[in-house]
């Protein structure tokens, strides 16, 4: 059985005060039978690498440069997230898709620079309402694997992390159906073969308390991308909680 990933993005949020008062927040989960990671803001990273150093709790960063090093003003390479510690890093999020112009071959080249630090990527992939719409889901999830896959290999998908994050759910207050979300993530398994019994499968896409529960009860779902609700440490460590089965109200 795979052991539950939750992973808290905080996204373009925090100062140095509130990240270590997050972090303090939500240290109860380190004793939690499920693997916590959090990705704070670049300028953090070592902030919080030496708050969660012997917790327990992983380092994870929001996105990486595709290049290796170089004059490349604005960008962080994946030898430098290793070097502070991170064990893994977001690739196509669908904001650094949907802002950011990133592209599927560019999104692949992060990938093999997430492995070649020896940095677990966590790939992103999901559709947009108009594709949900159109009943283009599968297509848009297909050929974002396969982009990846094409250039890192299939075995390397199978040794990540995948995030399934319908972009019409992302801040929308709205959850995929229990239905949707195990529909895609047996389609990605059966896509992945042999290699697809290794990968953690995740969702992300508005989780909260709330949601978590019904969320960790699917099948192949192995654990969550957590937005907005990681910034709340009560918030973050009941979701956490769930991950295992235990209540979140009261404790």
């Amino acid at each position: 059985m795979r052991k539950p990933l939750v992973i808290g993005n905080w996204k373009m949020h925090g100062s140095q005060r509130s990240v270590g008062q997050l972090l303090d927040g939500i240290a109860g989960v380190a004793d939690l039978a499920v693997e916590v990671a959090v990705c704070p803001p670049f300028v953090y990273l070592a902030e919080a690498a030496a708050k969660v150093s012997g917790t327990g709790i992983r380092l994870a960063a929001q996105s990486l440069s595709e290049y290796e090093c170089g004059a490349y003003t604005g960008e962080v390479a994946g030898s430098m997230l290793a070097d502070v510690g991170c064990r893994y890093v977001l690739v196509g999020h669908s904001e650094r898709r949907r802002l950011f112009g990133e592209t599927d071959h560019r999104i692949a080249r992060q990938f093999e620079r997430a492995l070649a630090a020896g940095i677990t990527p966590v790939l992103c992939v999901g559709e947009d309402a108009a594709e949900r719409n159109v009943d283009a889901t599968w297509q848009v999830l297909h050929r974002q694997l396969a982009t990846v896959a094409n250039a890192a290999g299939w075995e390397a998908l199978g040794e990540s992390v995948i995030a399934y994050e319908p972009v019409w759910a992302i801040g929308a207050g709205a959850t995929a159906s229990p239905a949707q979300v195990e529909a895609v993530l047996v389609r990605i398994r059966d896509l992945l073969g042999s290699g697809g019994a290794g990968p953690r499968l995740l969702y992300g896409g508005s989780v909260s308390k709330l949601n978590a529960a019904e969320l960790f009860a699917l099948p192949d779902v192995d654990g969550v991308l957590v937005g907005g609700a990681s910034l709340q440490a009560e918030e973050f460590t009941a979701i956490c909680r769930l991950a295992v089965g235990e209540s979140w109200k009261p404790w």
